[in-house]
């Protein structure tokens, strides 16, 4: 479990009367994660850097209040479906369902009350991992079947926290679950724009988005555009350069990787503005979502309140709209009872 720090989250009782469970990752070179079984949410991670700082990276809150009040997801779990269905319907073998709408008349990140407002069921822990679970109901926000949903955690010497994903269903039911943690590699208390971080991504291809956030139209190449980071460069640098970008006030768009990569090969790379922390994404998911916090404005910090592009998150998952798109290449986003949903997503820090 966790030290007094982190008391003031565990002082108030969450929304079922009891109180959070906080455990405390660590490696032998001095790095810790705090995790918590409500949203199976990641609350803190600090590296230790040569100059002897501690240095906080991820965005997060103090108290439960803060927690229960923020509408940012931060850090949490998302699921059944990550990102958004449009008009939160889709099809399985005929059948319409009709999702939770929680967003300009979309379903995002699983409706109203997703995988982030629940207590995960704690199945083992140690001081390098926790393993989650959580149970998820024949009707739950409208998604079909019973789902039973694994997130493991896991701290390495390397410097990783590995995320592991596994579900099994008794219905066919669309299944794309992410972490969605914001990362400020400058120190996430201090007040930088995270649009000043370099950011390379392995990209050709992203997926261009209407004005409530969904699918536009088939993917298109980044290249020529202002959507392309197959070169490193500061986010800034493209920032709002175009009518996509302006829509969304900022990069809010997922990024399509190619389906013959090496899934161990880093697919983003990225780099604080002090040159001190970098960050690696490595996953097996067939895309990413780039979101600059680009609405994070008012959202409860841990010493007061965030600004727009406090951090930005990095999302891998299937691509937005997924069940409503069968033709776009890449595995089916619709898990069957006989399957396993089985994806991992590694952030490596390199300090």
């Amino acid at each position: 479990m966790v030290e007094q720090t982190w008391q003031n989250m565990t002082a108030q009782m969450a929304f079922d009367g009891q109180p959070a469970q906080l455990f405390e990752l660590t490696n032998t070179v001095g790095m810790s994660v705090v995790l918590m079984d409500i949203g199976a949410c990641v609350l803190s991670c600090r590296l230790p850097l040569a100059c002897g700082e501690q240095r906080e990276v991820v965005l997060g809150v103090g108290t439960m209040t803060d927690f229960e009040r923020q509408a940012s997801y931060m850090g949490v779990t998302v699921g059944r479906y990550a990102n958004r269905i449009a008009k939160g319907k889709f099809f399985i073998d005929g059948q319409p369902y009709q999702l939770e709408q929680n967003q300009a008349g979309n379903c995002l990140h699983g409706g109203k009350l997703g995988f982030n407002k629940v207590r995960w069921q704690v199945v083992e822990h140690s001081a390098c991992h926790v393993l989650f679970r959580y149970r998820s109901a024949d009707g739950e926000q409208g998604f079909p079947g019973n789902l039973v949903v694994e997130a493991l955690y896991r701290l390495t010497e390397q410097g990783a926290l590995e995320i592991h994903y596994s579900a099994k269903t008794d219905a066919k039911t669309p299944v794309n679950l992410t972490n969605h943690s914001y990362f400020n590699l400058d120190g996430a208390e201090a007040g930088i724009d995270v649009r000043q971080h370099q950011l390379w991504i392995d990209a050709q291809q992203y997926l261009p988005t209407d004005s409530t956030g969904v699918p536009a139209g088939s993917l298109a190449s980044v290249i020529g555009s202002g959507f392309d980071f197959t070169t490193e460069k500061v986010i800034a640098r493209d920032f709002l350069s175009d009518d996509q970008q302006q829509a969304a006030k900022g990069y809010d768009h997922s990024y399509y990787f190619e389906p013959n990569r090496d899934t161990n090969q880093a697919v983003a790379r990225l780099t604080s503005q002090d040159k001190k922390v970098a960050m690696s994404v490595i996953t097996d998911k067939p895309a990413m979502q780039l979101y600059t916090g680009n609405w994070l404005s008012g959202t409860p910090s841990r010493s007061g309140e965030y600004s727009d592009y406090a951090g930005v998150a990095l999302e891998s998952q299937f691509l937005p709209d997924s069940p409503n798109h069968p033709e776009w290449p890449q595995p089916d986003c619709i898990l069957h009872p006989e399957q396993e949903y089985r994806f991992t997503t590694c952030y490596l820090f390199h300090i």
